[in-house]
């Protein structure tokens, strides 16, 4: 008797333990493993991963792609950079407690995740595919996201997912960017990336090299980026870019759940794009709604320095009023990459005002300085009061308005936007303003601005 009670004991513990810790068909324990050939698919059946090989390759790469999508359209790679020449790959939770890529004798390490660094108590490591994309790793018993070992979000491919964060960290330095496959047949890494410039007031960047400025977005002024008014917000999805002592990144969500959407990095022999699609299920076909660089205008400092492009214009450069070629053989002959120059230079001693332009997409923000507290006005005195200040804008145009961005280097990249954009307050001599000033007068302190 006393052993059969002991038996039923052992079975009850069992069957405790095997409720403690659900593994479903979308994860993997230690003890497992993915072959080539084999896929896992995500709880909702929205996404799948396995091996693959882009269409006129024999390589096999690790990656993950849209479960219900007809065309396979893959939206992360592990081994970008470090193909397979056969289908001996297999994925698993490696020895050191991070996920790899291997072949199936586990003689070789073909890719491997970042190392992973925790305080939290670790008993358990699974692999879990998310319904949004998400490939994580984690402890069975913590679903908290703030607490994965690892996740894919963190390190964007070429296709930017709704719900991934692009941008910094504070604490770490990390930095998520998307990178450009080669072409459409190799996923290793591109020229092109797009990511948050780091500055006061942030903006989103495409560049070449990881270094070279191609298209940037202008700065998010609290509704959009003051260069893209076709990212504002709709029916179908929102975005936004948060800014706090931790982070700054962006994020878009789909509020539409029969919508898929993605925004992908492209690259061809001669340029980039970055490209937002929908899935049209009546086509089974991918339908493009945007790509950027738009038009010429998009291109980063066409026009250089103290000029506005306006792409329905010719040409499509067009120095600032009170500012002229700083080479004007170049200029004619449509090279205009050295700007313009002021025509009368200033003089703080001699009294200035400004410029007001209307409707522009404001310009490139390295070496701005915000202060989120003044208003508008504030901000025009304070940027009169310091010499060193060519130009002053609302930071947030949310509302009625807010905070005060001060500009302290040449103003490169601004364009002329069509029904959007931003005012633009640009200091200029006094006698290009039509007016005289003196510092004794009792306008010393007034700030003088006149339309463009």
């Amino acid at each position: 008797m006393g052993r059969l009670y002991f038996v039923m004991f052992y079975a009850y513990i069992l069957t405790l333990l095997s409720q403690e810790i659900p593994i479903a068909a979308y994860m993997l324990t230690s003890s497992q493993s993915i072959i080539d050939g084999k896929t896992l698919v995500s709880k909702g059946a929205s996404f799948e991963l396995g091996f693959f090989s882009p269409p006129s390759s024999k390589h096999r790469y690790f990656g993950i792609w849209y479960k219900p999508v007809s065309v396979q359209t893959v939206v992360w790679v592990a081994n970008r950079d470090s193909p397979i020449t056969d289908t001996s790959g297999a994925l698993k939770i490696g020895s050191t407690g991070n996920i790899v890529v291997v072949n199936q004798n586990d003689s070789v390490v073909i890719w491997s995740s970042k190392s992973t660094s925790s305080n939290i108590a670790v008993e358990n490591l699974i692999i879990e595919l998310l319904d949004s994309g998400n490939l994580v790793l984690r402890d069975v018993r913590i679903e908290d996201p703030e607490k994965y070992l690892w996740q894919s979000f963190d390190y964007p491919g070429d296709t930017l997912l709704p719900g991934m964060k692009l941008g910094w960290k504070s604490k770490t330095g990390m930095n998520n960017y998307m990178q450009s496959w080669r072409n459409s047949d190799d996923p290793s890494l591109g020229d092109y990336t797009f990511g948050i410039e780091l500055t006061e007031y942030p903006e989103s960047v495409i560049l070449t090299n990881k270094s070279i400025k191609y298209y940037r977005s202008g700065p998010w002024n609290g509704l959009q980026f003051s260069g893209a008014p076709d990212m504002s917000r709709n029916r179908v999805f929102h975005y936004e870019l948060v800014h706090n002592p931790d982070e700054v990144y962006y994020i878009y969500k789909v509020t539409d759940p029969s919508v898929t959407l993605r925004v992908v990095l492209t690259q061809t022999s001669t340029e980039g794009h970055l490209q937002r699609f929908t899935w049209v299920n009546q086509t089974q076909s991918w339908l493009l709604l945007v790509s950027i660089p738009r038009d010429r205008c998009d291109d980063y400092a066409l026009c250089g320095a103290y000029s506005t492009c306006e792409v329905m214009t010719e040409p499509v450069c067009q120095c600032l009023k009170g500012f002229k070629p700083k080479s004007p053989q170049d200029w004619n002959e449509t090279d205009w990459s050295q700007g313009c120059k002021r025509e009368t230079f200033l003089n703080c001693s001699q009294g200035e005002g400004f410029l007001k332009y209307t409707g522009v997409k404001l310009p490139d923000t390295t070496g701005t300085r915000v202060n989120r507290s003044m208003d508008l006005e504030e901000c025009g005195v304070n940027c009169l009061k310091n010499c060193s200040c060519v130009a002053y804008s609302s930071s947030d145009i949310s509302g009625s308005g807010s905070g005060c961005v001060m500009w302290f280097t040449d103003l490169i990249d601004i364009r002329q936007m069509d029904g959007a954009g931003e005012d633009l307050y640009i200091r200029m001599a006094a006698s290009e303003l039509g007016y005289e000033i003196s510092m004794r007068s009792t306008h010393k302190n007034k700030i003088f601005i006149m339309g463009s």
